[in-house]
């Protein structure tokens, strides 16, 4: 989605180089492709900034990973199930390893 103002000057602050967008862009193509072939599996994510999910992948499009996480405990009386679990976006170029969990 692109916003536009018509009546605002603009003043580029940050444009990424030519050899950067292109690193960039392989390494989210690269971790897409990974993400494909371990849909529905059991990973461990861990980000760029020290962050670390575990979940099963449930599917990798436009440079998002989107990971299955169990959710909180149910309220007391209360039995768990599929609605707690958490689908969490992950942003594919941040991060950092991605563990295939074997159970």
């Amino acid at each position: 989605m692109s916003m536009h103002s018509p009546n605002l000057q603009e003043h580029t602050i940050y444009q990424a180089n030519t050899n950067m967008k292109q690193s960039m862009k392989s390494v989210r193509d690269h971790i897409h492709h990974v993400c494909k072939q371990h849909v529905n599996r059991y990973v461990r994510v861990e980000t760029l900034d020290g962050d670390v999910f575990e979940g099963v992948i449930v599917h990798c499009d436009k440079g998002v990973l989107y990971l299955k996480m169990p959710g909180h405990a149910a309220p007391r009386g209360f039995t768990q199930n599929f609605h707690n679990d958490v689908i969490l976006p992950l942003v594919l170029y941040e991060l950092l390893v991605i563990t295939l969990m074997l159970i």
